[in-house]
């Protein structure tokens, strides 16, 4: 005799729809919002339609070869500078996690007197250097250093104490177990460096040394006390003979503001490269 299966029908309860979410409504950030858009609306309309600025002066000067010649050297002293800082920078750094108390003193010396002093009486320290030592090696100072190799010096040095505090917090921040897989595969202490420490520690060293190259950027305005024919110097050369003053002013500043805005994004692009494979990357 065949068995019959009869199907009972089930006894659970139907299942309920998952509520839905709706989002909270905040009429006033959208208030906010339009409020803040029309006072920039009415701000942007005011500086165009203000004669007062010379629009036709800015677009005159704008891309004159004074101008630029002074955006060139504004450049080739940022990149100069930059690089010469995070080479010097990066021995401090090193020199400050050395376990011998005499390297880490010196390190930390530098790196005290320097972000303690401005970077003006820098400057005018080494321009007047003349006066303190007339000679050095048997070489006339005024004749060896120049505005723009006094511009160079200054700013690197300076720099450079920045860049120590921020390769040693890039360093601090690899694993321990990092260095010590290195240490047990028999890597000496440089390549474990240039190899192991400092590619993992970019992660934390390019955001503020992204920061730290826009601020040398503008920091570099600084120069045209000591008469070196920047960007900002150039202009001020224009306007000191055309009297102009504000037409000029916006010249360079549309320039630092072009060229940081270039150098953000690069920023940008450099960050997510490094940040590849960490949670959050974009």
């Amino acid at each position: 005799m065949s068995a019959t299966l009869v199907k009972t029908p089930s006894t659970a309860p139907p299942a309920e729809p998952s509520p839905r979410i709706v989002p909270t409504r905040r009429a006033g950030q959208w208030a906010a919002a339009v409020v803040v858009l029309v006072l920039l609306a009415l701000a942007l309309v005011s500086v165009v339609r203000n004669k007062a600025f010379q629009w036709d002066v800015v677009a005159e000067y704008f891309t004159s070869a004074s101008v630029l010649r002074g955006l060139g050297l504004t450049l080739w002293l940022t990149a100069l500078v930059m690089a010469l800082g995070f080479v010097l920078g990066t021995l401090l750094a090193v020199l400050r996690l050395s376990a011998n108390p005499v390297l880490r003193a010196v390190s930390w010396g530098y790196v005290w007197f320097f972000r303690s002093t401005p970077i003006l009486v820098q400057l005018l320290f080494w321009f007047n250097i003349g006066v303190l030592y007339p000679q050095i090696l048997g070489v006339n100072t005024v004749n060896l250093l120049g505005p723009v190799a006094v511009a160079v010096i200054g700013l690197t040095l300076h720099e450079a104490a920045y860049a120590a505090e921020v390769v040693r917090g890039g360093i601090l921040s690899v694993d321990r177990g990092q260095i010590e897989a290195a240490q047990s595969l028999g890597l000496g202490r440089w390549r474990r460096l240039s190899r192991i420490v400092l590619p993992q520690a970019m992660r934390a060293i390019v955001p503020p040394a992204g920061n730290m190259l826009i601020g040398t950027l503008k920091g570099t305005s600084i120069v045209s006390v000591i008469a070196v024919q920047d960007l900002l110097y150039s202009t001020q050369l224009v306007y000191h003979r055309t009297y102009e003053i504000i037409p000029l002013l916006l010249v360079a500043t549309l320039w630092y503001v072009a060229v940081t805005s270039v150098l953000g994004i690069g920023q940008h692009y450099v960050e997510r490269h490094y940040a590849r494979g960490t949670a959050g990357a974009r």
